[in-house]
């Protein structure tokens, strides 16, 4: 395997000895940060794999290059019952990561000193495995990610991120111009950062490296962190998306999803998607994901990390896209509410503007969209019984029923057809938008 060399190795480790990232107070909880739990919790990207709905309790998730243990703890909150195993090379963080760990109250987890290559000598067998901001340190990536396919379980799935070269191509060149300036020939301290400061404040605004990367708020103690990670972090490298899947092919894992993949849609990219010019109307709709993803780092490199999920080959399991189901299929269909949205908050606003007929806000909980999703509170009353436990859509729709028992615009009996209907949109609607998971019952 290309590792780091042992010096930049050594200097990796020195610097986060003497900086422990991320400097997050220990106090600190993510439990209201509905968002950062949805995309670090198992079931969301073994729902896009799958279709089908995991239960966390007794898996064993491993947080590789954990650091002070910050995402360790966004893990264990958002994985209720599982086992969290961190590791880092940089001992002072280790010690940090246990005491959060410990200060939350969690104590089926542990932490050691060691590296990502030593991994197998854990003798674990991982559900799910949380590389963050790690990967990119290394040159060689399929090597780093045949490591960690080799302690991962055959139905397992990884979560990993590379550093953009394209959206972050300016701090790479600031790291550079630090590099010549002798910065980073050993572990940067408060010397070299307030040089850094001082070298950013006295060039001009417009000058394209301080208009493109410097802000104020570097500045300071609190910008600390923010001047290491970004124009002293040594062995930080940048990749795309060909050097992505270039690597899955090599460790021979399988692409599931980007992270954030509804932030990666080309087509939300133009003004008209059903207007496109001739010649894109007719060849986008038959690229392949990776020539989606390509364009999109191209046309609009927004994202500073490449984050995905990949796991072992041929672990998807078949289904029908929800937009493709017959009635018959909805009618064998157990519905389920994202675990981020089972909070009193959740529950007390939903039953309030039920109560008092007024719209229940649903993205005001989480917005994994980025969009403003409001619900008509006639309609949302059938997430009720869905925050106490998953319900067969046919449950819903009796429910819809008994409370819309009469037709406000005709005043007959509502029947089952128009009450099937009725939920059966609100469902997928909900599902397209990540609030809710439908589960086929045959695949139970």
């Amino acid at each position: 395997m290309t590792n780091p060399t042992s010096n930049l190795l050594d200097k990796i480790r020195q610097q986060f000895d003497t900086s422990p990232y991320p400097r997050i107070p220990l106090d600190n909880s993510p439990k209201n940060d509905t968002n950062l739990l949805y995309i670090h919790n198992l079931i969301t990207p073994y729902y896009l794999r799958n279709q089908g709905v995991i239960n966390t309790k007794d898996k064993v998730i491993l947080d590789a290059g954990c650091g002070t243990g910050y995402k360790s703890l966004v893990l264990a909150e958002a994985n209720p019952g599982a086992k969290i195993v961190g590791i880092d090379i940089s001992e002072e963080s280790i010690k940090l990561a246990r005491q959060r760990l410990e200060h939350h109250g969690f104590d089926n987890a542990e932490f050691h000193v060691l590296s990502i290559q030593e991994l197998p000598k854990l003798n674990y067998q991982f559900d799910y495995i949380n590389c963050d901001e790690l990967l990119y340190l290394f040159s060689d990536l399929a090597a780093v990610l045949e490591v960690m396919k080799a302690v991962l379980k055959s139905d397992g799935i990884i979560r990993s991120n590379l550093h953009s070269s394209i959206q972050r191509f300016s701090y790479f060149r600031a790291q550079k111009v630090f590099t010549i300036m002798g910065l980073m020939d050993d572990n940067p301290e408060d010397l070299e950062m307030g040089i850094v400061v001082e070298t950013m404040k006295a060039l001009k605004d417009n000058v394209d490296l301080k208009a493109k990367t410097w802000n104020p708020g570097y500045e300071g103690e609190d910008g600390k962190e923010r001047i290491l990670m970004n124009y002293l972090f040594q062995g930080d490298k940048g990749y795309t998306i060909s050097d992505m899947f270039s690597a899955l092919r090599t460790a021979d894992l399988d692409f599931i999803s980007m992270v954030n993949w509804r932030q990666w849609d080309l087509m939300k990219l133009f003004k008209e998607p059903d207007n496109l010019p001739a010649f894109l109307g007719m060849s986008l709709p038959d690229i392949s994901i990776e020539e989606q993803l390509q364009l999109f780092e191209l046309i609009h490199p927004i994202h500073r990390l490449i984050d995905f999920w990949c796991g072992h080959p041929n672990q998807t399991q078949t289904f029908i896209p929800v937009s493709e189901w017959t009635d018959s299929d909805w009618r064998v269909t157990k519905v389920h509410l994202y675990p981020q949205l089972k909070t009193p908050d959740f529950r007390e606003e939903l039953i309030a503007c039920i109560t008092e007929i007024r719209p229940f806000t649903i993205s005001k909980y989480l917005s994994p969209t980025e969009e403003f999703v409001s619900i008509d509170s006639s309609i949302a009353l059938c997430l009720i019984p869905l925050l106490d436990q998953p319900q067969p859509m046919i449950s819903l729709v009796e429910r819809w029923k008994q409370v819309r028992p009469i037709d406000p615009i005709t005043l007959k009996p509502t029947d089952e057809e128009q009450a099937f209907h009725t939920v059966k949109h609100l469902l997928l609607s909900l599902e397209s938008l990540g609030y809710i998971m439908l589960e086929h019952q045959s695949q139970n």
